[in-house]
């Protein structure tokens, strides 16, 4: 099996890499792994894994890992919310010529591969039910969220073409991301938890009691996983999804993380608003009807605490 991960030394991307290369079922020939900066020392050295570092955005470096003999593609790589939102054309290069440019790969060399595309539930906003149904119509209102239903609906049509066999999975937000803030707009939701349990203050930019749909790294790579495993014929005519999450309240979030570490690390989170972020943040839906990922098998995370305790065991141990 020859696989193709964009965005591979990500912290997503290298999460799925490790899991797929520690199964041996799999058979697995070669993992590329594209990005602009080589993966970690661990994934380098592992003979099947070949990296690809440069503009993931460039025809020629995404032709060089997503070959004719390529079985499946995840397409990880992005700009995220509020970089895309500044940098309009970085965002429509990054978020959509590049995902073009892989579909157009894969139909070039004719043996349809799979290919799992990770979208967002950045992809709905504006008026929104309370509750959001997977029959509900996507009106994003920022870049990036365009970009993403756009790639949604081209995958769906080169799936329908029989070019490639594509799956997009609308994530909720992920937390807890190791590392540090990036330019998501969501960043605050790890760096709430992350830098307080490693004895530094976080900035949270919204209100106590803003909702958010949230999701583990764990679970989001399972979920990743099982996308890819299904059979086509599981999806239907349709081939986006929005993925399972839970929704909590940042306040709830940061009393997870005092019931856990103590009133003293949940004092390290101090209350700054910000209208930017709040603008982009409120415009996401926090409530979900999940009943198609349910019915297809997808996980779901029962809560803040167990996604926690799972952040320090995976990243802190």
């Amino acid at each position: 099996m020859k696989i193709a991960i964009t965005g591979g030394a990500g912290f997503l991307g290298v999460k799925l890499a490790r899991s797929l290369l520690a199964d041996n079922a799999l058979g697995i020939e070669n993992v590329a792994l594209v990005d602009m900066v080589a993966p970690p020392a661990d994934l380098a050295a592992d003979s099947r894994v070949t990296s690809i570092t440069g503009d993931v955005a460039d025809e020629d470096l995404l032709a060089e890992a997503i070959r004719p003999d390529t079985d499946s593609v995840y397409h990880l790589a992005a700009v995220v919310s509020a970089g895309a939102e500044a940098d309009f054309d970085l965002g429509m290069r990054v978020n959509l010529d590049a995902t073009r440019t892989i579909l157009e790969l894969a139909r070039r060399h004719g043996n349809r591969p799979k290919l799992v595309f990770a979208s967002s539930c950045a992809a709905y906003g504006g008026e929104l039910p309370e509750v959001v149904t997977d029959n509900q119509q996507l009106t994003p209102q920022n870049s990036y969220g365009v970009q993403k239903a756009i790639g949604e609906l081209l995958i769906n049509d080169y799936s329908r073409k029989g070019f490639l066999d594509g799956r997009a999975l609308r994530y909720p937000t992920v937390v807890v991301r190791p590392g540090k803030p990036n330019k998501a707009a969501s960043t605050f939701a790890s760096s709430i938890i992350r830098e307080p349990l490693q004895g530094q203050e976080a900035i949270c930019p919204v209100a106590p009691e803003t909702e958010m749909w949230l999701a583990s790294p764990r679970t989001i790579v399972a979920n990743t996983r099982r996308a890819h495993d299904l059979p086509a014929e599981a999806w239907g005519p349709w081939r986006a999804v929005a993925l399972p999450g839970f929704t909590t309240t940042v306040g709830e979030m940061v009393r997870a993380l005092e019931a856990i570490a103590g009133p003293e690390v949940a004092a390290r989170v101090k209350w700054q608003r910000d209208p930017l972020i709040e603008k982009i943040v409120y415009g996401w839906p926090a409530r979900f009807d999940t009943a198609r990922a349910d019915a297809m098998g997808f996980h779901r995370d029962p809560g803040m605490e167990p996604v926690i305790k799972a952040f320090i065991e995976d990243e802190l141990s």
